[in-house]
């Protein structure tokens, strides 16, 4: 007797949820725009490591959203600064993933 048969004799009147498929499209609070391409660079300011996210075309608000979005998913710090989203350290390989799986083109530049 396993755990499934254990809990359905425990709980006979239980009815199991169906789940729900794992394949959903991912919905973003911001616009993914696929035609220009990110660039994903690494740069060292005032002798820190900073990865810097350049070429975003779309709205200032879509633009707050993304890097708000990539800030709360890897729980760094950064901000955005003169249409560049700055990020502390040297995140390039994880942030270049997370918008690859939002739909977005990224080339990683430099270093």
């Amino acid at each position: 007797m396993d755990l499934a048969d254990a809990l359905r004799n425990a709980f006979p009147d239980h009815e199991p949820e169906e789940t729900v498929a794992s394949n959903e499209e991912k919905s973003f609070d911001f616009y993914v725009h696929t035609t220009p391409t990110l660039q994903c660079c690494y740069e060292k300011r005032k002798g820190k490591a900073t990865t810097v996210i350049k070429s975003y075309q779309g709205t200032p608000a879509d633009f707050k959203k993304l890097a708000s979005a990539i800030k709360k998913k890897f729980n760094i710090g950064g901000g955005i600064k003169s249409d560049d989203i700055v990020i502390q350290g040297d995140y390039r390989e994880v942030i270049m993933s997370f918008l690859k799986e939002c739909g977005f083109t990224v080339k990683r530049v430099g270093g």
